[in-house]
């Protein structure tokens, strides 16, 4: 019984080198460790040519020398074949590796066993037999060690050692040599139980090491891939981007496409975070599809993909881009619903637009930056300027934060006057920054800062607030008016904060008039009109500011509870006013006598101008021809004026 687990072992072992249970990389690790340190294999080949010529000369047998001279051959082979081929050359198979390592292997035990063998049979006396089994067998044990590795060749070498000495002492049969050959058949079980072990521990090792290593490779990419849309992350995308661009040759360009998906977080807020999901992955699709061979694909993060791809001029650049551009942009249908996603993109080109990794994309960021802020869903390529602008953006920005917090801003109010009888209905405030170093700084210069950067909500309600306590001396009849930014609107808590100022001011509600403009509208949110009918209840009105210049105005009048729409200046004073802007204002004019609306034109700047919009049905006028914006004491002067002198301003009679 003893005999038998070994026996099976061996049986399961040649099965397993059959139909290899093992990944084929533990194999070739295995066949590996067959060629490792070939000078083990030369030692052992010197030590049995000199063993077998020392016998054949010894012996003075003619059959020895010539076993002998086979053995030497099959020696210097077998060592030539190991130094020429390598486990590690990917063309030569694990199989051919094997063969060739076998057939070496087994033909030189063979002959090993034959020639001690020999000596037995031909009685050449008890120093050479002793010497030539004990070198035989020490052989077969020590390469049961050497190349437990693969059991089936250890295992091989050791019978084929053995069987000829077994098999010439059974032939002497003698005590002594049937003892020799009952301890020969011993070695066999004994050793294959010790290269089993030695084997099962090895693989185990070895497997143990392919799983962690498998393990460590499924962890690096589920690291740097987008569960999502299955492209790279950000991290796969540095990783990429630093091979692709090390390995890119001098002369070749590369462009950096950056994509960012306009008001995908109000879409995702809408239509919940599983639509959203499949957007992105249907967009991860079409950026695979319209993409060249070779191309990097990222999503970035969020509603962001990178697409990195090489390039022979600007001109391929762009027209990458608009291929990109379109395809994202393609109508698409989910659950029968068909849906328009629009998105910017900021391109940089390198070398041009940066020498490495990290210029390259800070390029394609900026220009990204300036697609979004001149009004998004374009295309926009970098260039130098938009560095000197981000420096410029940069110190407002800073500069801002540090003028609301030591109240270097102003709050000036610019009149609203009745057309018909000349007198001042309401003031609109108009923020003014006079910094002590620069002087005056224009509104359309930091204000858009302000809103990039969120500053603008803070702004907001600072102005809301001073224009409202401003307001609170006027007289009962005279309104105050605020222009809002659609972030100012979307904050939370957004119609609370102006409720809050409104109180702390002591205004009446109804004295409050928020200027909204269309752009407004375009993402049609819920927080929007939540905004709008919480103020519209307790007494706030709304005015439509820049009409004319949107998208679909006359659907917002009939949604929203306007109670004035100001007609935008550029059809009153602007280089195209003609036949057709007059038709415009008479036609505006006429909508908001229809539906009880006070129509407000803008820019008035010459008395043809007011006599013009007052004879086209506008109610009211505001420009420079009245007055310009003016501090908050001087509103209250001019409106102490009117009131004490009863002298309305300049009108036409």
């Amino acid at each position: 019984m003893a005999r038998s687990e070994p026996i099976e072992k061996i049986r399961t072992i040649f099965s397993m080198t059959g139909t290899d249970a093992l990944s084929e990389r533990v194999r070739r690790t295995l066949v590996r460790t067959l060629y490792t340190q070939p000078t083990s294999l030369a030692i052992g080949a010197v030590n049995g040519i000199v063993i077998s010529v020392l016998a054949a000369w010894l012996s003075g047998s003619q059959a020895i020398l010539i076993a002998g001279i086979v053995l030497s051959f099959i020696a210097v082979t077998r060592v030539t074949a190991a130094l020429g081929l390598s486990p590690d050359d990917d063309d030569t198979s694990t199989s051919t590796l094997e063969i060739v390592y076998e057939i070496g292997a087994f033909s030189y035990a063979l002959m090993l066993g034959v020639i001690a063998a020999m000596t037995l049979v031909m009685e050449l006396g008890a120093p050479l037999e002793v010497l030539l089994i004990a070198n035989a067998t020490c052989y077969g044990v020590g390469i049961c060690a050497r190349n437990a590795g693969r059991p089936a060749i250890a295992l091989g070498q050791l019978f084929l050692v053995c069987a000829p000495i077994i098999a010439a002492a059974l032939y002497i049969a003698t005590l002594p040599f049937l003892a020799l050959a009952a301890t020969m058949f011993l070695l066999l079980p004994a050793m294959a139980s010790i290269t089993l072990n030695v084997f099962k521990v090895l693989r185990d090792s070895i497997g143990a090491a392919e799983k962690s290593a498998e393990m460590a490779e499924k962890m690096r990419i589920l690291a740097r891939t987008d569960v999502v849309t299955g492209l790279v992350n950000r991290a796969g995308l540095n990783h990429e981007m630093v091979e692709h661009l090390m390995a890119l040759p001098e002369d070749q360009k590369v462009a950096l496409f950056w994509i960012d998906l306009d008001r995908f977080k109000e879409l995702n807020d809408l239509l919940g975070h599983t639509v959203g999901d499949r957007v992105l992955g249907e967009i991860a699709q079409r950026l695979t599809g319209v993409t060249p061979d070779g191309a990097i694909i990222s999503r970035f993060g969020g509603d962001e993909f990178i697409i990195v791809a090489d390039v022979d001029d600007r001109h391929e650049a762009e027209r990458l881009a608009s291929e990109v551009h379109a395809e994202i942009m393609r109508p698409l249908r989910l659950d029968g619903e068909r849906m328009e996603i629009r998105a910017s993109l900021g391109v940089a080109v390198m070398p041009e637009d940066g020498d490495d990794a990290d210029k390259l994309m800070q390029s394609a960021d900026l220009a990204l930056y300036h697609a979004k802020v001149n009004g998004r869903g374009q295309t926009c390529f970098f260039d130098d300027s938009m560095t000197r602008n981000l420096v410029r953006r940069r110190e407002i920005e800073a500069e801002l934060r540090a003028a609301i917090q030591k109240d270097e801003l102003s709050i000036f109010f610019q009149p609203i006057v009745d057309l018909s009888s000349g007198r001042i209905r309401a003031f609109e405030a108009l923020v003014r920054w006079f910094h002590p170093e620069k002087g005056e700084l224009r509104p359309d210069e930091f204000i858009p800062v302000a809103e990039e950067t969120g500053l603008i909500i803070t702004l907001g309600n600072w102005i809301t607030a001073q224009a409202a306590k401003a307001a609170a001396n006027w007289p009962d009849d005279v309104t105050i008016a605020v222009n809002l930014s659609p972030l100012q609107i979307r904050a939370p808590g957004a119609a609370l904060g102006i409720l809050n100022a409104l109180r702390e001011a002591d205004l009446p509600p109804e004295r409050l008039e928020l200027e909204v403009t269309e752009s407004l509208f375009l993402d049609d949110s819920e927080s929007t009109n939540f905004f709008i009918e919480e103020l519209s209840s307790a007494g706030v009105r709304f005015a439509l500011d820049d009409f004319g210049t949107g998208y679909s105005s006359l659907g917002y009048i009939n949604k929203y509870p306007f109670k004035k729409i100001k007609v935008d200046r550029s059809f009153v004073s602007g280089p195209d006013v003609g036949r057709k802007a007059e038709a415009i204002i008479r036609a505006v004019a006429e909508l908001g006598s229809q539906l009880d609306m006070e129509i407000v034109a803008e820019g008035l700047e010459t008395i043809d101008q007011v006599k013009a919009v007052r004879e086209a049905g506008c109610t009211l006028g505001q420009g420079y021809y009245f007055s310009r914006a003016v501090p908050d004491y001087l509103a209250a002067m001019l409106l102490a004026q009117e009131r004490d002198d009863g002298n309305p301003h300049r009108l036409i009679a």
